[in-house]
């Protein structure tokens, strides 16, 4: 039985590759599955990429290759999201407002917790934290 991973990746696209088929040759020349999440294109000046890109693991480790080889600047989605408990009031806007779940209350304190493998980053709770305790780095 062959054993599927996935992995959520921010990818920065350098001018000189923006109309480049790079997410079609991950398809057709490593055999993985994508699923873009959210995707920022600035035509003549540079492109960004989230996407969940699922396969086995030998051919997902040859496409993150391919990329890095590319010049494409790959990083982990979760390295991009950063949220400061010190901020954080624990009002549960952002709970009311992720589409995910990624962030949700903890029991019994009712605390504001996070969960980065369920995130996506839509930016919702960007927009609606009044203490501006998370933030994207795109």
């Amino acid at each position: 039985m062959t054993i599927q991973v996935s992995k959520r990746l921010v990818l920065r696209f350098p001018i000189h590759l923006l109309d480049k088929p790079i997410i079609h040759k991950l398809t057709t020349e490593y055999n993985l599955v994508f699923n873009i999440l959210k995707a920022h294109i600035i035509p003549n000046k540079e492109g960004l990429v989230v996407l969940e890109l699922t396969g086995k693991e030998e051919d997902l480790q040859r496409g993150l290759d391919f990329l890095k080889e590319t010049q494409i600047v790959v990083e982990l989605l979760a390295q991009d999201i950063i949220r400061n408990e010190d901020d954080c009031v624990h009002c549960g806007l952002c709970v009311a407002y992720c589409p995910t779940g990624a962030l949700y209350y903890e029991p019994p304190e009712m605390w504001v917790r996070y969960d980065d493998t369920r995130c996506v980053a839509c930016e919702e709770c960007i927009r609606i934290c009044p203490t501006h305790a998370i933030e994207v780095k795109f």
